[in-house]
């Protein structure tokens, strides 16, 4: 079922999205169930497991090592988008991973920018525009799964109204580019700007648990 929509992994139930959420859901928060859960291997048992860690708890030790046992694009941005996004030093990995050769490892890395970018109120637009040359850095490597997750850090970024002018002078230098994976990646930004209105509530102390 999984494989259906690309989640290639060696150990899975085939248990649907919608399923784990609602069994993670009257969980609620607990770091000591999550990290059990992941030593499973299991893709539904670690996919719970960032439903229902403890952010606050959450070190840079263990992101780097979660980030270690990615496989898949699902896991990773499921981690990305549901705990490590709200980790108080998430930022802080970005740099790290954007340097690995793993492809899910540096897939993480912008994965995670993009959902700062969209999610983490309390990180400043200048911080964010400080990480955009990983972006332009990466936007030759034409993994697909890298390649994707580098432009969606691209369009967060920019989606944000302290950040947009920067965003878009990357994607308009991706877009003249004689790289094929970076003229993708900077026409499609250009074509999503064109399209939406920045945020400009980005600094809002954030709601999140």
């Amino acid at each position: 079922m999984h494989e259906r929509y690309g989640i290639v992994t060696r150990r899975a139930f085939g248990v649907p999205m919608g399923a784990m959420l609602k069994l993670a859901k009257p969980l609620g928060r607990d770091h000591a169930l999550a990290q059990a859960l992941w030593k499973t291997g299991w893709y539904e048992a670690r996919t719970v497991a960032a439903l229902v860690d403890e952010p606050e708890r959450v070190t840079p030790a263990q992101m780097d090592r979660w980030c270690r046992d990615f496989d898949n694009w699902a896991l990773c941005d499921t981690v990305c988008f549901k705990l490590f996004d709200r980790v108080p030093h998430a930022t802080g990995c970005i740099p790290r991973w954007a340097r690995s050769s793993d492809e899910f490892v540096k897939r993480a890395a912008f994965a995670l920018l993009a959902c700062v970018a969209l999610h983490a109120h309390d990180v400043a637009d200048a911080e964010l525009v400080a990480l955009l040359p990983l972006v332009e850095r990466a936007a030759d490597d034409d993994r697909n799964f890298v390649r994707k997750g580098v432009l969606w850090a691209l369009r967060g970024v920019g989606s944000r109204a302290g950040a947009r002018r920067e965003a878009l002078a990357v994607a308009r230098r991706l877009s003249a580019s004689a790289t094929t994976s970076a003229r993708w990646i900077g026409r499609s930004a250009e074509r999503a700007f064109a399209k939406s209105t920045p945020k400009r509530d980005a600094t809002r102390p954030s709601k999140k648990a």
